[in-house]
């Protein structure tokens, strides 16, 4: 939604629920705050000079098969262990869930093909012990370093990560193409696999080149680029099917593996292009729309749902402390 200021200035609300942020962290110029310091080779589909939005290209037919898949994860409960020197670690009893989601495209079905359901105590203590509680497991998985608390739950992601190749490799067949949510990380070496990221946090492009994803109207994409992180990858932005809004409304970044050529990578990029779009979800049924893809939101449902009810883990949890500590 537009609207003047009283000084007359444009301004935008963001049409995701507030509870889950915004769909691109604002800085000074409505868009992605944080400049990145990574090295930037724009030239790969086109000279950075002759940027321009791309279109969906007449002879780029969509997948007959599209799998998405996306994991969740939950803090069930924060614990602190009690050493036998009278030092202590903090930890995190998680539960995490990974779901890959089979798009038919030429039948127009959709189905869930696979979940799976993990959980953890992530902590740096030496003296940790699996937690066991009737059927309920929380294998430990120790984290190096000194174990701060506020870095626990990034350690989550790994085991979630590998939770998620696991159950997109038993349902994969040739000639489908894989939708990860989220960046690919240590996936770049599936194939025909996309990273879809719908929060942008950094800025990767000079001012000009973002004038062009900025300019995309839906069903556009930018030229190619690559990008020289710690991941490293080609790269672009397309935006969805989205009505007016912010600069950056609809947007979303997507990647595949650096290992690839460059032509390898257009063709991903011309195949996004016609497949994504088709997947994007309105304000009426999605907070955080058009970037929260219809099959990924239903498959995040269901995932949570799996993960258990967290008040009834958290007493577990509690239960098993204390029979520990008799």
């Amino acid at each position: 939604m537009t609207g003047p200021s009283r000084a007359g200035a444009r301004f935008f609300v963001d049409a995701w629920d507030p509870a889950y942020g915004a769909s691109f962290e604002a800085g000074g110029g409505g868009g992605p705050a944080a400049p990145s310091s990574a090295q930037v080779d724009a030239d790969v589909e086109m000279p950075a000079t002759d940027w321009r939005a791309v279109d969906v290209r007449r002879d780029v037919a969509a997948p007959d098969v599209v799998l998405l898949v996306d994991g969740v994860r939950r803090i069930d409960a924060s614990v602190w262990t009690a050493e036998d020197d009278g030092g202590s670690f903090p930890g995190i009893a998680a539960s995490y869930a990974a779901g890959v989601v089979r798009c038919d495209l030429e039948r127009g079905a959709a189905e869930l093909a696979g979940t799976r359901v993990g959980r953890g105590l992530f902590t740096a203590s030496p003296s940790a012990q699996d937690v066991v509680a009737g059927a309920i497991r929380y294998p430990v998985h120790r984290v190096s370093g000194t174990g701060e608390l506020s870095k626990l739950p990034a350690a989550v992601q790994g085991p979630l990560t590998a939770l998620e190749v696991a159950v997109s490799d038993a349902v994969r067949t040739d000639g489908d193409l894989l939708v990860v949510d989220g960046p690919l990380r240590s996936r770049r070496n599936l194939p025909r696999t996309l990273g879809y990221i719908k929060t942008q946090h950094s800025q990767y492009l000079d001012g000009r080149l973002t004038a062009v994803v900025t300019g995309l109207a839906p069903g556009q994409r930018c030229p190619v680029f690559r990008l020289g992180t710690a991941w490293g990858g080609y790269s672009w932005y397309l935006r969805l099917p989205v009505a007016g809004g912010a600069p950056w409304a609809g947007v979303v970044r997507v990647e595949c593996s650096a290992d690839l050529t460059e032509a390898e990578a257009i063709e991903l990029a011309d195949l996004s292009l016609v497949t994504l779009p088709r997947f994007a979800s309105t304000p009426y049924k999605d907070p955080r729309a058009p970037q929260n893809l219809i099959p990924i939101a239903g498959l995040e449902r269901r995932l949570r749902g799996m993960l258990g009810d967290a008040r009834l883990l958290h007493r577990v949890l509690t239960a098993a402390a204390r029979g520990i500590r008799r």
